[in-house]
């Protein structure tokens, strides 16, 4: 029998082969954005995501199971961007002020990615509907909102109520906004900044 690998090493092949994996998975998610994108969802064959993604079907298929297991990993890919997007906002000591940063860099996440917009907000796949479990984890991707809210909350600076109370009618201005801005309706951030600053207003405590 041959010396066992130092824990070290193991720990280290370990770590690369799941980095090779995350890339790979990455790779592909990207490669079938850009053609839902491109192409339509009629081109999203796994016989042309492996291609283009340079591997074989069969590890498309070990990675995500079935062409529905292939949307609902674009769509909860799509969630994670923008939640990194959003913790990549710098921390304010003001929590309204961190509020309002946070709208922008929403917008800017969303429309950075319209592939993965497409599937999220649009309906792009016919006949996807993501499952409860995935639903549960693309609103998780938004807790940050109801943090900063909370905070604005013990501040003073909103009125005392649930923060996801606050933090879906935020969602949904800017929802709204974003998807007449994509439609070509609305040619800049204006009217984004205007809904969702509105829908702020709405909550604001007395004195504020």
């Amino acid at each position: 029998m041959g010396t066992p690998a130092p824990l070290g090493l193991q720990g280290a092949y370990a770590r690369g082969q799941r980095s090779n994996y995350d890339e790979l998975r990455t790779r592909l998610l990207d490669v079938a954005s850009r053609l839902l994108t491109s192409a339509g969802p009629e081109s999203l064959t796994v016989r042309r995501i492996a291609a283009e993604g340079g591997c074989s079907t069969q590890v498309i298929y070990t990675m995500f199971g079935s062409k529905e297991g292939l949307a609902e990993a674009l769509y909860l890919e799509g969630f994670e961007r923008i939640r990194r997007r959003l913790e990549a906002v710098p921390h304010r000591s003001d929590p309204f002020e961190y509020l309002t940063a946070l709208g922008p860099a929403y917008r800017e996440a969303a429309l950075s990615e319209p592939g993965y917009y497409s599937l999220m907000f649009e309906r792009a796949i016919p006949g996807f509907v993501p499952s409860e479990r995935a639903r549960t984890l693309a609103r998780a991707a938004l807790n940050i909102l109801d943090r900063v809210i909370a905070d604005c909350i013990s501040t003073g600076y909103l009125v005392p109520t649930q923060p996801r109370k606050i933090a879906d009618a935020l969602w949904a201005a800017a929802q709204g906004a974003l998807n007449l801005e994509r439609a070509g309706h609305l040619q800049d951030s204006t009217t984004y900044d205007t809904v969702t600053t509105a829908t702020i207003c709405c909550f604001l405590a007395k004195g504020n």
